[in-house]
């Protein structure tokens, strides 16, 4: 069962259905470069990359790449080889998650790690990123390398940083919030921020769409954070209950620590910081993120940041663009429905 919480942009979000059909010539272009760029003479390099990459993904990032490009009217073609480099990130990274968190599944279906291993998953991340530069290079601006560039390292950041904060039941709301601005936002504010610069675009729709990318980015981890607990294996593509069984610390349990008895706080200590998890536990925890409203002001706190992230396109005219990109971020609040 979902997280029941009102999301009065639900019932007239459109999905991302209208940003699909508006990008779909461009993503036809950067599937084709996927296809070619994850070709290798070592068999397993294409077998491990197109495991993930063909499992469904909506490929969300290397759309907003497209989109942004769009909408500052660029007229190129190296978005299309900057949006491939975008998703190459982003899978490269997820290669390594899974590896780092020991996960299982993966968008549905096994972890490439349980079908090769932990190593082949490692290095054929490397393989991706390495692609991915390339072709970053390949197009010819130093100033969205930069961007790219600078991304692909605070992503890294961002990882250590959880790392570090993982099992620590003294962790604030702005420390969370700072990794996943690192670990998840950077990356679409950075695919959002690259389209306008190809474009030559002024520093004020640079700034516009990389605000966009970066609390669309925020948005959308706090609503999968919530899922996490309230939702299906189905909509998170992987197991209900992974943070809390990896001791992940994430803006439910730190609403719920800040609001809780000490016999709850003794409850998260075993369970997250001492791995003691014993049969139950995850419905226990539940209830308590419910008792506390945890779950409910995470939504709330996505919708805030969604909101801001609609905000951040009013410096551009109205367009069946814009509108999609609104329609972008109703629909990764309306997850939570």
């Amino acid at each position: 069962m979902g997280v029941v919480v009102p999301v009065k942009e639900a019932s007239r979000s459109r999905g991302i259905e209208p940003l699909v059909d508006l990008v779909a010539a461009d993503m036809e272009r950067v599937n084709a470069v996927i296809l070619a760029r994850t070709g290798s003479d070592v068999t397993m390099i294409p077998e491990v990359a197109n495991h993930l990459i063909d499992s469904g993904g909506k490929r969300l990032r290397p759309m907003l790449t497209l989109a942004a490009a769009s909408l500052c009217h660029y007229r190129g073609d190296g978005h299309i080889k900057l949006a491939a480099a975008v998703e190459f990130m982003h899978t490269a990274t997820l290669l390594h998650d899974d590896v780092v968190d020991e996960s299982d599944m993966r968008r549905g279906k096994a972890a490439a790690r349980m079908v090769w291993g932990n190593e082949a998953s490692v290095l054929v991340g490397d393989f991706l990123l390495g692609q991915a530069f390339k072709m970053m290079v390949e197009v010819g601006s130093l100033p969205c390398l930069d961007v790219l560039a600078t991304a692909a390292a605070v992503i890294a950041e961002g990882e250590v940083m959880q790392l570090a904060a993982a099992k620590k039941t003294s962790t604030t709301e702005e420390d969370y919030l700072a990794v996943i601005r690192a670990k998840t936002a950077a990356l679409f504010a950075a695919a959002a921020e690259v389209g306008p610069i190809l474009a030559g675009r002024p520093e004020s729709e640079l700034a516009a769409c990389r605000a966009y990318g970066m609390n669309l980015g925020i948005a959308f981890q706090l609503i999968d954070d919530a899922l996490d607990y309230g939702g299906t294996s189905a909509e998170l593509g992987k197991n209900v209950g992974d943070d809390f069984r990896e001791g992940k610390i994430t803006l439910p349990v730190v609403l719920a620590l800040r609001r809780g008895t000490a016999t709850e706080l003794a409850f998260w200590q075993r369970v997250l910081e001492h791995s003691t998890i014993e049969d139950g536990d995850l419905d226990h925890a539940l209830a308590i993120l419910r008792r506390h409203d945890a779950l409910e002001d995470t939504i709330k706190c996505a919708r805030g940041y969604g909101a801001l992230a609609m905000d951040a396109l009013a410096i551009f005219p109205p367009s069946p663009m814009r509108d999609a990109l609104h329609d972008v971020v109703e629909f990764c609040i309306a997850r939570s429905h």
